[in-house]
């Protein structure tokens, strides 16, 4: 075979993880994978969609189109959340010529084959069928060839059924990944040279294999020699997990960074999102955090214009998250997402005065992130860097800060010691 496939990834870290899980796949089945603007003919190219807000499924349509006009003939597949979420939509367009919901993405060298075959392909199901709290394998190892970091896919599905939120029905019952698949990854992607490996999952607090849970699969991955670092993706700050960051702390390997998704900061708000803490909860977590690991990046996601939030919450949320001094704020206008609870509640805002307001935190989020850079000035940080241009090397260190560095003999993709002396417009420069 000499067919070549290109995989055009939208969306969060756990889609990165599965798009190298396919790149896996697909190699091994014989196909050349090639990036999306390689400038050569593409036989195959495979959208890894998001749907977590609408204009993420946009997205994932702008890009089927815009790539179907640079590879003319090239088959086009679908699948991730928007395969799940707006199938229907995909299916009567016709944007793609297979659209593979996320139960099905083990299948897909088989469906890809019928595809090219002349084939119709087999059935794809577009219900969730995994059962809460199963053991899964993925059977395939990833594949990151245009990627200086790797992802390990530790958990899949999620039970919090936030009102807003698209993704418990797009991804299904919390699951976990079997514990030796794992382990065996990780190992694997030391032996090939990644310096800095992603935990990934819709909820990897949730992981969960024979009683044993995040916390002892960190104590077991670091266990591993070699020079390496960890870093956890997304995590949520609720009371149960504060075993996670004595993890952490016990384990110089695991980057200080916590992404801990605040939403809002007001108690009421945070209710009416079905959320599982309070303000204070959220607090005392991340305080906890910082005083067992000094120096912690702890960023965050929030949305303005949620249903019902007034002017008087909204500066109540304002008011904890200037506290809270953010290292990193994601903010999000609300998007109200077809099939979630919050998309019908009343009291929906205004799209002018969410951008008012998404303008104001965007204000609080600049600030914050400067003064945590400014904190950091001084102190010795491990980085990795990734790039280089004229002479001047450009990385990110454990506590995810972007630095740069004219320092001569840098090898790219190892960890550095670097001592940051000066500020710069996006980041801290040696």
């Amino acid at each position: 075979m000499n067919r070549t496939a290109a995989i055009h990834t939208i969306g969060c870290r756990l889609n990165q993880a599965d798009s190298a899980l396919i790149c896996g796949r697909l190699r091994l089945a014989g196909w050349r994978v090639v990036e999306t603007d390689c400038g050569e003919t593409v036989d195959l190219l495979i959208i890894n969609s998001c749907s977590v807000t609408g204009a993420a499924a946009q997205k994932s349509r702008q890009a089927a189109r815009r790539f179907r006009k640079l590879h003319p003939g090239c088959r086009v597949i679908l699948t991730g959340c928007s395969a799940e979420a707006d199938h229907r939509q995909w299916l009567r367009d016709g944007a793609a010529d297979l659209v593979i919901p996320n139960p099905d993405k083990k299948n897909i060298i088989a469906l890809i084959h019928e595809l090219f075959e002349g084939e119709k392909p087999s059935p794809v199901r577009f219900s969730m069928e995994e059962k809460r709290g199963a053991i899964f394998t993925e059977n395939a190892a990833a594949d990151f060839p245009f990627k200086s970091r790797a992802f390990i896919k530790v958990q899949e599905g999620c039970e919090n059924f936030c009102s807003y939120c698209i993704v418990p029905y797009t991804r299904g019952p919390e699951r976990s990944r079997a514990w030796d698949e794992i382990v065996g990854d990780f190992e694997q992607l030391l032996a090939r040279g990644f310096h800095e490996i992603v935990l990934t999952g819709v909820n990897i607090c949730a992981y969960q294999d024979g009683g044993r849970g995040l916390p002892e699969l960190i104590d077991t991955l670091c266990s591993r020699p070699g020079d390496y670092r960890i870093r956890l993706s997304s995590t949520e700050p609720h009371p149960d997990n504060r075993e996670l960051i004595d993890a952490m702390a016990r384990n110089p390997k695991v980057c200080r960074f916590l992404h801990l998704a605040l939403q809002h900061g007001s108690d009421i708000v945070l209710r009416a999102m079905n959320r599982k803490y309070t303000a204070a909860g959220y607090r005392e977590f991340a305080e906890a955090a910082r005083a067992a690991l000094p120096g912690i990046h702890i960023g965050t996601d929030l949305i303005v214009g949620f249903p019902g939030e007034t002017d008087e919450l909204f500066d109540e949320s304002c008011r904890l998250v200037e506290e809270m001094k953010f290292a990193n704020m994601h903010v999000f206008s609300f998007s109200p997402r077809q099939g979630t609870p919050a998309a019908s509640m009343p009291g929906q805002v205004p799209s002018a005065v969410a951008k008012e307001r998404y303008a104001r935190l965007q204000e609080i989020a600049a600030a914050s992130k400067k003064a945590f850079h400014r904190s950091q000035l001084g102190i010795p940080v491990g980085v990795i860097f990734e790039k280089e241009g004229n002479g001047v090397f450009s990385g990110w260190s454990d506590n995810y800060i972007h630095i740069s560095s004219t320092r001569p003999g840098i090898r790219l993709h190892e960890i550095t010691e670097i001592v940051p002396f000066r500020q710069a417009d996006e980041g801290l420069a040696e």
